[in-house]
């Protein structure tokens, strides 16, 4: 076995011990960022992680077969720097072209759940491939007892450095520099640790400095995200997801992972732009008395339409709940939400909110929930029950869902009514269209025992003083829904990447309104996103 430079007492790795564990850093970071780059494309469902993972896999697989193969002949220092050289350069190839092959792909019309593993493999294939051939040859040249010795402590560096990557990449990295910044960096580490590992005045490290060359060029040269047009004002990625504050014409829109979600009008701030947004204060209508009404939880903040309508309208407070902190920034900065003794923002998980507060509340209004993405652990029986032990006697929750009203397609929308139905005494359905597409679905349950029939409504909404006319809304009235084979959606069963997946390259109708007038607008869901419609439809992560 050749021998390497061995420091004294074995306490300082090695060069070769330090591609070692370079490699298992870069391949694991890689990986994380794949998904993130995929998102605004592709979604970050179970199919898209679960096609990231497995083409990463095959890869090193494909990488630790072919080195094994040639290491016994063919392993060295300048070998191990050559690798890490060809793989910087194919990350700067990905700086360049990885936006345009990711539009090129999500046009090819594959198979929703396999459309990721193409822009994976083509992606991201080839240097972890190249990056599964450094234990291999670094097996064969590390000084040790035995080939035992020498793999146990080559693949305990490349695993010490995959959780390296993975945590690095997650809670520092992709704060911090986003999906490009964070290649560029990989591409950068690679391309130091081949000049470290190479033979000085070797081709390797002239290959390297020239590769270093072409990497800041491509960074220079490279975008973020998907664009959508108008002026862009802020644009950042956050640890969940990337996130664009767009002005456009008299309206301004907050976009995540290239998907609209919160819209406001620049000269009157406190009106809807989304039509589906109006449907919130039907809870008003559900209950016994709004002027009892004291208190309401909104899952989900977004740009804070829904809680900053409802401040202006009631006498309330307002609780909202929004994951991503980065949300809760820009909706600050950019949409002026100000938090008050009326309004109190929690910045963590939702049902991790409701199982930890004291509080309850007359209406919830669960706004968490996308076209590609939905958290399951915030649709299923346990949930509703745990909302249901969060609200007053007669209390109000509305799920705002993305579905189709009837056939196929709409097995999302009537296995989340079947699941509330079994937790609330009445659960009533508002769709935002009457036409049979991918629409906004508002689901109003009420702990209230009484059922209100369709007229019902409409007296309630000709006698109180809500702030809002919801005649038209109270038009599309569905007092009991079909669930047939619906599933009921369980912690231990909820399959809602399924079941959203059949909802992929339907129409999509999204109703825009200036509180006067109601205009409809259609666009194409695409696998599996919303992403690429002709006039892109809010997701529901936040009104």
């Amino acid at each position: 076995m050749p021998s390497a430079t061995q420091f004294p007492n074995g306490l300082v790795p090695t060069r070769v011990e330090v591609a070692v564990f370079v490699s298992g850093v870069a391949s694991m970071g890689l990986e994380i960022v794949a998904g993130r780059q995929l998102a605004p494309a592709f979604g970050s469902s179970v199919f898209t992680w679960g096609s990231v993972i497995g083409v990463f896999l095959a890869a090193l697989a494909l990488g630790y077969w072919i080195a094994g193969r040639r290491a016994a002949g063919r392993a060295s220092r300048g070998a191990l720097a050559a690798v890490l050289v060809g793989a910087a350069l194919y990350v700067a190839l990905l700086l360049v072209f990885a936006e345009p092959f990711l539009a090129y792909s999500e046009g090819l019309g594959l198979p929703p759940r396999l459309a990721p593993i193409l822009p994976v493999t083509v992606l991201f294939g080839p240097p972890t491939v190249l990056l599964g051939f450094i234990s291999p040859y670094a097996a064969e040249l590390v000084e040790a007892k035995s080939t035992g010795d020498a793999s146990g402590r080559v693949y305990a560096l490349g695993t010490a450095g995959s959780i390296l990557g993975a945590f690095a990449t997650t809670f520092l990295l992709v704060p911090a520099l986003g999906v490009v910044g964070i290649e560029f960096a990989f591409g950068v580490l690679l391309i130091g640790t081949a000049l470290v590992v190479g033979p000085r005045q070797s081709v390797q490290v002239g290959a390297a400095v020239l590769v270093g060359v072409a990497l800041v060029g491509a960074f220079a040269l490279s975008g973020v995200g998907t664009s959508v047009g108008g002026e862009t004002l802020y644009e950042t990625d956050t640890a969940y997801q990337h996130l664009e504050v767009v002005d456009s014409g008299d309206t301004r829109t907050l976009y995540l992972d290239g998907v609209p979600h919160s819209a406001m009008y620049l000269d009157r701030p406190d009106r809807y732009v989304f039509e589906y947004t109006r449907y919130f204060h039907l809870s008003m209508l559900a209950v016994q008395d709004p002027e009892e009404v004291d208190r309401v939880l909104f899952v989900g903040g977004g740009g804070f339409s829904g809680p900053k309508r409802f401040l202006s309208e009631y006498d309330v407070t307002v609780d909202v709940v929004e994951i991503d902190p980065a949300v809760v920034e820009a909706a600050e900065t950019y949409f002026g939400v100000r938090q008050s003794d009326r309004l109190n923002v929690h910045t963590m998980d939702g049902r991790e909110y409701l199982q930890r507060t004291n509080h309850t509340y007359d209406v919830v209004v669960l706004d968490a929930y996308r076209a590609d993405r939905v958290p399951y652990h915030m649709t299923t029986v346990e949930f509703m029950d745990l909302v249901s032990s969060r609200l007053d006697a007669d209390g109000v929750v509305v799920a705002n869902v993305i579905s189709a009203r009837e056939g196929p397609q709409s097995q999302f929308y009537r296995a989340q009514y079947r699941t509330m139905d079994r937790a609330f005494p009445n659960v009533y359905s508002f769709p935002t269209s009457e036409a049979g597409v991918l629409q906004n679905i508002e689901l109003v349950a009420s702990k209230d025992p009484q059922t209100l029939s369709e007229a019902q409504f409409r007296e309630r909404n000709r006698e109180r003083d809500i702030g809002i006319d919801l005649s038209g809304e109270i038009d599309h009235y569905r007092g009991s829904v079909r669930v047939g084979d619906a599933p009921l959606l369980r912690d231990g069963n909820a399959p809602v990447d399924s079941l959203l997946a059949s909802q992929v390259d339907m129409q999509y109708v999204v109703e825009r309104t200036d509180e006067n007038t109601t205009v409809s607008e259609t666009g194409a869901v695409r696998p599996p996103t919303a992403s690429g419609a002709t006039s892109p439809p809010p997701a529901a992560a936040g009104p």
